[in-house]
């Protein structure tokens, strides 16, 4: 029966046609080959023309070293495969759409709450969030009561309190949604929110959801009074655009309370069942000014889907931040799209790494680094700096474990410490730098995040919430297995082959 309900899934339907397609072209392929000579000589100039393009673009070195191999084993196969999935291009309409877009965050915040900067002697802070505000448009906030919720459990009961208490707008972006006990009590807020005339609206990823959510199930939720937009939606056409998809996690309330993190909305997030051993997630709730970033975040991807030309400054709140007392240190909001050739998730942990004087402090759930990464964590843990990462000890995927584990090697020998959470699956994304510096968020470190996805994050300096994270990190680790060198180079031959091969192809994973 499940067998059969696969089959006639809308996911089996679409890999049908692609699979179509591909054997159409390679049959198309082989047929010229009658005239062997004039196609192989084309080929391969195709393929020089194509190497040529691939070591000069500015994408990521082992991205470019992914795509040579095959292009270079099987010059036919391998250069037809990148013209239609390897290449990450973005049309100059929605490059124009964009920037007119970003223009308009501009202005909201301009006429909303103008000339915020961070003040400190701290020339760390300084740089981190100048960048920031440079190449994301988004400020450092202050004003804000951050709340640090070291379990996705926490998270939930969090979000529909304040969901409760909604009184203009409820907004929602989440690569993954899945009917269940988390989702059904969340919709019932939203619909009945939505009933009382509070504008609800569902940003949610087609291939996030492709699995988890039944077909036309934005115009259900439409039907209930919810404004929906699915993200790129998934289409039977071989197209390089499905490696774009939309990681990023948010939930604002009225401009005034904003949620972000690891969790999507599926009951193994808040361990209504067990899918991979006790899953650790976090999340942070973020009251005052800092929500009005992420709500700015929200607008424009909406904008960019549904080209809704409202003024976004329309959604700042009436009654501003004033009942907000000062609140020590910054938060920064920032998003990363894959549609520019900024990399800001990976320049913001590598900002958080370089200038890291005592101590950095990681949770990932995939450690699939390129040479920037693994560079910068190797000369931190060099330099005396005490490097401690947190990865699962019971993987989600098997093959992306087994790249994560061939780094631990290279890692342990610089002096990082690795510890593989025991109890189950660790998911969160968190980094603690030097316990002054922090940042919570959606991005994992592996290439699709750090390159292909939209992602999102909080940047934190001197708050309240970082001595929080801190102690939940040391917490954690108490129920972790660290791994020492041996236990990390005692690989038989087979195993590190394979391991290798992987960390090859990384970066199409």
């Amino acid at each position: 029966m499940k067998f059969l309900k696969l089959l006639t899934h809308r996911a089996a339907f679409v890999a049908l046609l692609l699979l179509l397609q591909l054997t159409i072209l390679f049959a198309i392929i082989l047929r010229f080959q009658e005239y062997f000579v004039y196609f192989y000589i084309l080929n391969i100039i195709i393929s020089v023309v194509i190497v040529l393009n691939i070591i000069n673009n500015r994408s990521n070195p082992a991205y470019k070293i992914a795509w040579l191999i095959p292009i270079m084993l099987l010059p036919i196969f391998g250069t037809v495969t990148y013209l239609i999935f390897g290449r990450l291009t973005i049309q100059r309409s929605l490059q124009h759409k964009m920037e007119d877009i970003q223009k308009k965050e501009a202005h909201a915040l301009a006429c909303t709450i103008p000339d915020l900067k961070i003040k400190t002697t701290n020339g760390d802070a300084l740089a981190q969030s100048t960048y920031l505000t440079t190449y994301g448009i988004v400020p450092p906030f202050k004003d804000t009561k951050g709340t640090y919720l070291s379990l996705g459990e926490d998270v939930f009961e969090a979000m529909k309190r304040e969901m409760e208490k909604a009184e203009h707008y409820i907004f929602m972006e989440y690569f993954i949604i899945e009917e269940g006990e988390m989702w059904d009590s969340l919709l019932e807020i939203m619909v009945r929110k939505a009933k009382e005339g509070v504008d609800v609206r569902l940003i949610y990823d087609d291939m996030g959801c492709i699995f988890t959510l039944p077909q036309n199930y934005d115009k259900k939720l439409e039907a209930m009074g919810i404004k929906c937009s699915i993200f790129n939606p998934f289409v039977p056409v071989l197209s390089s655009v499905f490696n774009n998809r939309n990681h990023r996690k948010i939930t604002v309330i009225d401009g005034k309370v904003a949620f972000t993190g690891g969790n999507n909305l599926a009951d193994e997030y808040i361990n209504a069942y067990e899918k991979h051993g006790h899953w650790k997630d976090t999340g942070i709730m973020l009251e005052g000014q800092t929500a009005w970033g992420f709500t700015l975040m929200f607008l424009s991807l909406w904008d960019l889907q549904r080209n809704e030309e409202r003024d976004y400054c329309e959604y700042y709140p009436k009654e501003g931040y004033e009942a907000l007392p000062a609140i020590k240190g910054y938060f920064q909001p920032y998003t990363d799209m894959p549609f520019d050739d900024e990399t800001m998730g990976e320049n913001v942990y590598l900002n958080l790494i370089g200038r890291a004087k005592d101590s950095i402090y990681i949770t990932t759930p995939y450690l699939v680094i390129d040479n920037l990464l693994m560079e910068a964590l190797c000369n931190a843990a060099k330099s005396g700096i005490d490097v401690r990462i947190q990865t699962p000890h019971i993987p989600d995927k098997w093959y992306v474990h087994a790249v994560t584990r061939s780094n631990y090697g290279q890692l342990i020998e610089a002096g990082v410490r690795i510890f593989e959470y025991t109890p189950g699956f660790i998911h969160s994304k968190t980094f603690v730098v030097d316990g002054l510096f922090a940042t919570v968020g959606t991005i994992n470190l592996d290439y699709r995040s750090l390159f292909l996805h939209l992602e999102c994050g909080v940047w934190m300096y001197q708050t309240e919430v970082i001595p929080v994270m801190l102690a939940d990190f040391r917490k954690t680790e108490a129920l972790c297995q660290e791994i020492n060198l041996k236990t990390a180079q005692e690989v038989g031959w087979f195993r590190n082959l394979g391991r290798a091969v992987l960390r090859v192809f990384a970066p199409l994973m």
